[in-house]
């Protein structure tokens, strides 16, 4: 799929491209296929772990924001740092520009807050690094993030064994698992009713996603939401004293004590091959023990802004 002729920019709000010279591939690629980059990430300018310091990540938000050529804002990277420009970001300001803001990890943060503050969708999808960046790109995964802006409707599907069979709609949220634990009781957190809650997590145990959960749980998040669909968890590593605790065990764990459905197999998290979600969409998601589909609509587009 072609990428659409539309201003993009690129800001980093959280860590920095390891790889410059990866990063100048990354744009003339975008360039290549008909978009305008406004790159507003100057790796001169990192800073320790970050894509700068925080007034300058922040600058880069707000400078995409402001910029009248740009339609879409896509995130260098995740790893660290939107936690510490949190509450310096006018997510009215976001809200208002009309941009459609991408990425995934700690990217979640932002759509957090964008939703908890304005109510406005955006979109957990690719980054920068290392979506665009790759030798040979993962083409399913920007075609998911080009087809999903063009909307008006998106539609991703997941075969998992196991799954229970429902048949509801709400809104669609979340990302990922440890940043939102992260953000529990803060103003940055939304308080959403029937929705549909989506999830994954890097390098974490089964046993740490497992406290996690029910640290949703006993905060009543799960009570107010209609299902859970659990994207990639991967890359940990088990040891003989799990004694047989694993992912299956514990997912059969929390599918006993959730007062919801808890699907698996959405291909979403650290993986290369990766669909995009309208974070904040309305959705409707069907699905039996074989699998799923999920069908967004109701959410910002190209398009329509």
């Amino acid at each position: 799929m072609k990428t659409p002729e539309i201003g993009i920019a690129i800001v980093a709000p959280g860590g920095y491209a390891p790889d410059a010279a990866a990063l100048e591939r990354g744009i003339a690629r975008l360039q290549a296929q008909g978009a305008t980059v406004h790159n507003y990430y100057d790796h001169e300018h990192t800073f320790q772990r970050f894509g700068g310091t925080d007034a300058g990540r922040l600058a880069q938000l707000n400078a995409a924001a402001a910029d009248p050529a740009v339609q879409v804002v896509i995130a260098l990277r995740g790893s660290y740092g939107i936690s510490r420009i949190l509450s310096e970001i006018d997510f009215t300001a976001m809200a208002d520009s009309g941009k459609l803001f991408v990425g995934y990890s700690d990217f979640t943060a932002f759509h957090m807050g964008l939703m908890a503050k304005t109510g406005r969708a955006s979109f957990a999808g690719p980054m920068i690094c290392d979506d665009f960046i790759r030798d040979e790109p993962e083409q399913f995964t920007l075609d998911q993030l080009w087809s999903c802006l063009a909307g008006p409707t998106h539609t991703v599907t997941g075969t998992a064994a196991g799954n229970p069979q429902v048949a509801l709609q709400g809104k669609l949220w979340g990302g990922n698992l440890a940043m939102l634990v992260h953000l529990l009781g803060t103003p940055y957190f939304p308080e959403i009713d029937g929705g549909i809650l989506f999830l994954e997590d890097v390098n974490e145990h089964p046993y740490r996603v497992e406290r996690m959960l029910l640290q949703l749980l006993h905060a009543g998040v799960f009570q107010r939401q209609q299902a859970v669909v659990l994207g990639d968890f991967s890359a940990y590593k088990l040891s003989p004293m799990d004694n047989g605790y694993d992912f299956d065990a514990m997912l059969a764990y929390v599918r006993e004590r959730l007062p919801v459905p808890v699907l698996t197999g959405l291909e979403f998290g650290h993986i290369r091959r990766r669909v995009t979600l309208p974070f904040g969409g309305h959705a409707r998601l069907q699905s039996d023990a074989s699998g799923f589909s999920l069908q967004v609509t109701d959410y910002p587009t190209l398009a329509r802004p």
